[in-house]
């Protein structure tokens, strides 16, 4: 089951399953391009963390995390953080910003101090995300002081365009960006280090995670430069594609 959050032509915000081009709600039937495609999921935080790729250690040169504890860990806070599916993301004029395409876990029940064997319990599905960072503020990485003015500024999570149920996606599946076109991250969600249910346990010591939650599960290799009226698109195979553009003021 592919989930969508969409407001339809009489501008009511409702819940519907994906089928094709058509939206079920309820009884009735819309059309895709008929509707305004919401977030997928009303988070009241997105958990963010890396550097959690195989292909990201290996280009960066740096040391493997052994464990998740090693992970970088921060917060993006809705609502003023979310850009839904064919959205824009307008950003500040002074700062460098970058794409990083994620694969997002969509928490569906209350979750606390669970183990990484009864994680996908609580798990409701998969969505993409786009971790938008801002590097011209961002002295380095490691850095806590610098989170808030680096990760966690207005529009930096377009997200969706739905919740896709775990068994829509393959274990194996490909995740990729594109940016105007051309494809410049591309890996298997696969080469995660550190998978998904370890996440869950390791994150559910320290914050608890409510329905709707979002876990953005770190960004492969390729990471670069967005620049004002750029198109991106992010794929996962099972999900679909989160379309949205950029705009970035001039000073």
């Amino acid at each position: 089951m592919r989930t969508i959050r969409f407001r339809d032509p009489a501008a009511e915000t409702r819940t519907g399953e994906l089928d094709g081009e058509d939206i079920r709600s309820d009884g009735e039937t819309f059309s895709l391009s008929d509707v305004e495609v919401l977030p997928p999921t009303v988070p009241s935080k997105i958990i963010g963390t890396g550097p959690n790729y195989y292909s990201n250690i290996e280009h960066y040169g740096r040391e493997e995390p052994e464990s998740p504890s090693d992970l970088l860990l921060f917060v993006k806070t809705p609502p003023h953080v979310l850009v839904g599916h064919e959205g824009v993301a307008t950003l500040r004029p002074h700062g460098e910003f970058h794409y990083e395409a994620e694969l997002g876990v969509v928490i569906g029940e209350h979750c606390r101090e669970v183990s990484s064997d009864e994680a996908m319990e609580y798990v409701e599905g998969y969505t993409c995300v786009n971790e938008i960072t801002n590097k011209g503020v961002q002295e380095s990485q490691y850095d806590p002081g610098n989170l808030v003015r680096s990760k966690s500024f207005d529009n930096s999570a377009p997200i969706g365009p739905v919740v896709a149920s775990p068994d829509e996606v393959p274990e194996g599946a490909t995740l990729e960006l594109q940016l105007n076109g051309e494809v410049r991250q591309r890996d298997r969600i696969s080469q995660l280090i550190h998978p998904v249910p370890s996440l869950i346990e390791e994150f559910s010591r320290y914050l608890t995670l409510e329905p709707g939650d979002v876990i953005a599960t770190g960004s492969p290799e390729g990471v670069d430069k967005l620049s004002d009226g750029d198109q991106v698109e992010v794929s996962i195979e099972g999900i679909g594609t989160l379309k949205h553009s950029v705009v970035i003021p001039s000073p």
